[in-house]
């Protein structure tokens, strides 16, 4: 009987979801079609800029139960409207992330490719409007595409759903480290702080131990985290350094994987990856190390601050100038 009770509970939570989400999406037509009203209209020179403002107090004593529409918040709406009319392939994404989560993207971010990763991420990560803006000031979007740009080969050829997987660098400014904090204070912490760590990874990782053991031969070894990856269907090892890259690091992931894939992988899982986490590096003598590497492994490094994102912007510009030069 309780089983059945529990179909019964099901479908009003879905229904409850789907009244929401429709709900949603008429509250984003309303404002995407006031929007591109006064944005015609004073396209057109109908309306100056004051009428906004007019506007605002004429909603406000005479339609005094309509509550959201300050002068400043329709002009959010023109805003919202001019940013994608010409995009008409975003139309959908936009109706299905919340007013907050599209002015959050549309006031914060300055090109249409970091908007539309933004949306694509909000709705497929479901995230809430606290992660939403963690990600924006972490720069996800440029440190994505950097680590898209450096991935070893060895890791393109190992899954075509790998784009967008794995970064350059990554971001723990959650963890408060001290400039000379250990290995085992950075593990410690990332455990501790594992929803945030699972949030700058990505929530397709799931989390399956610290230290894990590794048996080959007669001598035990350990990983520092493991993860398992539903996208990719793999296996992460992560082996953590707070010190520079060093190619020796290399050799001791290397042999991880190895065992993992001879004794933990299951057959119908992909081979395992590994990422060498490290406080810092030199990314020329990442590729020395790398380019006769034939085992899936990508050397990142982390900051314990949030970056700076015009830094971030402009490696990003060299970088794709430099892929472009190479065509």
């Amino acid at each position: 009987m309780k089983e059945e009770f529990l179909d019964i509970i099901n479908l009003i939570k879905q229904s409850r979801s789907n009244a929401i989400r429709a709900i949603n999406a008429e509250l984003i037509n309303l404002y995407w079609s006031i929007g591109k009203n006064i944005s015609v209209k004073i396209a057109n020179a109908e309306w100056g800029d004051s009428v906004v403002s007019e506007l605002a107090r004429y909603i406000q004593h005479n339609e005094p139960e309509i509550k959201g529409f300050s002068d400043k918040n329709i002009w959010r709406m023109k805003q919202f409207y001019e940013a994608y009319k010409d995009f008409p392939k975003l139309s959908t994404l936009l109706r299905e992330i919340s007013w907050s989560h599209n002015l959050a993207i549309f006031s914060r971010c300055k090109t249409i490719e970091e908007k539309e990763f933004y949306l694509r991420l909000a709705k497929q990560e479901s995230y809430s409007f606290r992660e939403l803006d963690r990600q924006i000031s972490s720069s996800l979007f440029e440190r994505t595409m950097i680590g898209n740009i450096e991935l070893p080969k060895s890791l393109n050829k190992t899954n075509p759903n790998i784009v967008n997987t794995f970064r350059d660098s990554y971001v723990f400014e959650f963890l408060s480290l001290s400039e000379s904090h250990s290995e085992r204070e950075l593990q410690r912490g990332l455990i501790k702080q594992m929803r945030n760590f699972i949030l700058e990874l990505g929530k397709d990782f799931l989390f399956i131990g610290e230290e894990y053991k590794l048996q080959v031969g007669n001598s035990d070894f350990y990983i520092d985290l493991l993860f398992y990856h539903r996208g990719l269907q793999c296996l992460i090892a992560f082996e953590l350094k707070a010190d520079k890259f060093k190619p020796e690091h290399l050799g001791q992931l290397n042999f991880y994987l190895e065992a993992l894939d001879r004794d933990v992988k299951k057959s119908n899982e992909n081979p395992s990856i590994g990422i060498l986490l490290c406080k810092d590096k030199d990314s020329e003598v990442v590729e020395y190390a790398l380019s006769r590497s034939l085992s899936p492994t990508m050397v990142s490094d982390y900051k314990t601050q949030l970056p700076d994102k015009k830094l971030l912007r402009q490696k990003l510009h060299e970088l794709f100038e430099n892929e472009s030069d190479q065509m």
